[in-house]
């Protein structure tokens, strides 16, 4: 039979539907704009107490006014986009499911379909069509549908994956004469590229990653670009994605599954996007069952999930965006990207939000159990971004987290949750809080070296939530090491006294700290810092290593590095009080500063450090 046979005016597919019908939608680019639309707009008899079936809506040619009337009613999988008020008012029913479980409650019938309207490219001289950028669930509908329709529209990219199927499949065809639906890329601003920034320097060349719509993967995209060897493994594939490809960043050679390949269910974007996906070989669209599949996430290692938050509570609790826009909504269709993330080696979870909303109000709360739609597995996250900082959460306690994501809020939200964290006894009664530290706090000190027997060492400024690190690094040193450092033995270093340590003023003390590990793994094993004398020309200066890191080369980048920042704020000279016997400190100091004076006078070294020419001979 002649595919062009087929072709009906679909007033002629409206006259086909009987009462009580099930019907399922394509979504996204695939939803059948001209028939849904002739659907909502059609007054035929027929067509009385239907049920229309989509996973997500994002178009206008769903009329909420229709669904008012009773004359259809919708079924969804997620209450993203325009959906979510007609779920409150009682208009959709939503089905709250995993994405994963989707193609079993269809193929078992549990999911009743009727029919099936679905968006096809044009068939070739085969008689096969595509079924686009849009899977989900097309294949396990029409399966069980008695009646499927096919709306041929020529805009839809040709697409490679499980996405070829025959015009034989299909009782009926109609040619569209809407557009496809386009999404606009989003605007990024200032937070929310430092925000990418920060989340990019945590992604690992050859890692896997997945993205979505919004302002936080558009601003993600351009800080990825000096990757090398990405992998995508997406339920969405979006224009920022295709930026990131086109720079070169994304291989897919390190995928275990669709190796070399791109893959995704959905895409959403503009037409430039579509224009690109058309036959092109490095991209495969899959269905849901196969993307969404935890296991098939996990089996690549170091994949990424990046997931954008609405509010984030002290313990790391997450509330979801939710509302227009937004693809990922709900916990159920994240549940198993959160999965994959713990199955795949060296997987991990990142969020990401800006650390206030637009109307200025901390996007850092004491606690969430008011707001709605809240993600939960707070023991899965990672790490929490803002434009202020990073949480490090894994593995730290209440405690600790609340410091650690107090320390990433607006400086001027900072007090106050720190009140309401002591009020609720999660900080102990005697932690102290310097305000004009969250305000100073040296952001730009961020380095990364490479030392001796390839140890990896990151430098940052000290914080408060360093607490507990510092006071593990205290107690592996060697009496020697103590004695060395602070002139006098000491058994113990309670909180009392490592509170008054880490908590800097950065107005005349500068602390930097060593960290070896994955990032959100790592262990504190170094610190230096300077105290400016009261003339404000001098300052002294202090170093401790980690014994079993000794010898690599830390000591002197870390004097290297606190030379240079005294430098820029005006400080002439460091000054010393050392030891006789601590003759490797005196290396580095000598090293680091060829015209050093120094005093011996009962066992100790009186150390002058003039800045002028220090360093100079040395690459750090």
């Amino acid at each position: 039979m002649n595919w062009q046979q087929k072709i009906v005016d679909p007033d002629v597919v409206m006259k086909k539907i009987k009462p009580g019908m099930s019907i399922f939608l394509g979504t996204g680019v695939s939803e059948p704009r001209t028939l849904v639309k002739c659907l909502m707009k059609s007054d035929y008899h027929n067509l009385a107490d239907l049920e229309l079936i989509q996973l997500v809506n994002f178009s206008d040619t769903i009329s909420l006014k229709t669904l008012d009337s009773h004359k259809y009613r919708f079924k969804t999988f997620s209450f993203g986009n325009m959906m979510e008020n007609a779920i409150t008012q009682g208009l959709v029913d939503l089905i709250p499911t995993r994405f994963t479980r989707l193609n079993r409650l269809f193929d078992s019938k549990r999911i009743l379909v009727d029919a099936v309207f679905i968006q096809i490219t044009p068939p070739d001289n085969s008689g096969n069509a595509c079924l686009g950028v849009s899977l989900d669930v097309a294949r396990s509908a029409m399966r069980q549908a008695s009646f499927v329709v096919g709306e041929i529209n020529p805009k839809i990219p040709w697409t490679f994956g499980d996405t070829l199927v025959n015009i034989s499949e299909f009782n009926l065809l109609v040619y569209s004469t809407e557009d496809l639906v386009y999404f606009k890329r989003w605007k990024t601003g200032p937070p929310f590229d430092q925000i990418a920034r920060r989340i990019a320097s945590l992604i690992q060349d050859k890692s896997c990653i997945a993205f979505s719509i919004g302002p936080l993967f558009e601003a993600l995209s351009p800080q990825l670009a000096g990757k090398r060897h990405l992998g995508v493994h997406s339920p969405v594939f979006t224009d920022a994605l295709m930026d990131l490809i086109k720079k070169g960043a994304v291989t897919n050679l390190y995928k275990t599954i669709f190796q070399g390949k791109s893959i995704a269910s959905y895409a959403f974007g503009t037409p430039e996007l579509m224009t690109w996906l058309d036959r092109n070989p490095f991209v495969e669209f899959q269905g849901i069952q196969t993307v969404f599949d935890p296991v098939n996430i996990g089996k690549n290692s170091r994949f990424v999930a990046v997931i954008p938050a609405r509010k984030v509570d002290l313990a790391g609790r997450i509330v979801l965006h939710h509302g227009k826009g937004n693809v990922i909504s709900g916990p159920m269709e994240l549940i198993d990207s959160f999965l994959g993330a713990q199955i795949s080696k060296d997987g991990r979870i990142i969020v990401g939000l800006p650390s206030r909303n637009l109307r200025n109000d901390s996007n850092i709360r004491l606690s969430i159990e008011r707001y709605y739609n809240q993600l939960g597995f707070e023991e899965s996250i990672d790490m929490v971004v803002t434009e202020y900082g990073t949480a490090m959460l894994n593995g730290l306690s209440i405690r600790e987290r609340a410091q650690a994501m107090i320390e990433i809020a607006h400086p001027d939200d900072r007090l106050d949750l720190f009140n309401q964290a002591k009020q609720k006894n999660i900080l102990y009664p005697d932690q102290i809080f310097l305000k004009r530290s969250s305000r100073f706090y040296p952001h730009e000190i961020d380095d990364q070296q490479t030392f001796k027997n390839n140890v990896v060492v990151r430098f940052r400024p000290i914080k408060p939530s360093d607490e507990e690190q510092m006071r593990r690094l205290f107690y592996r040193f060697s009496d020697e090491s103590i004695y060395n450092r602070y002139f006098h033995t000491i058994t113990t270093m309670p909180h009392s006294k490592m509170q008054d340590y880490v908590n800097i003023d950065w107005e005349n003390t500068m602390s930097i700290v060593g960290l070896v590990g994955e990032p959100g793994q790592g262990i504190l094993i170094s610190e230096a810092r300077y105290l400016q004398e009261s003339s404000g020309k001098r300052a002294e200066i202090a170093i401790i290593v980690d014994e079993n890191y000794n010898s690599l080369g830390i000591a002197t980048h870390m004097v290297i590095l606190l030379m240079r920042l005294g430098k820029d704020r005006g400080i002439e000279a460091f000054t010393a009080e050392v030891l006789f016997s601590n003759y490797k400190i005196m290396r580095v100091f000598k090293k680091v500063f060829p015209n050093l004076k120094c005093l011996l006078e009962e066992g100790v070294y009186s150390v002058i450090m003039p800045m002028e020419d220090a360093g100079e001979h040395i690459h750090a």
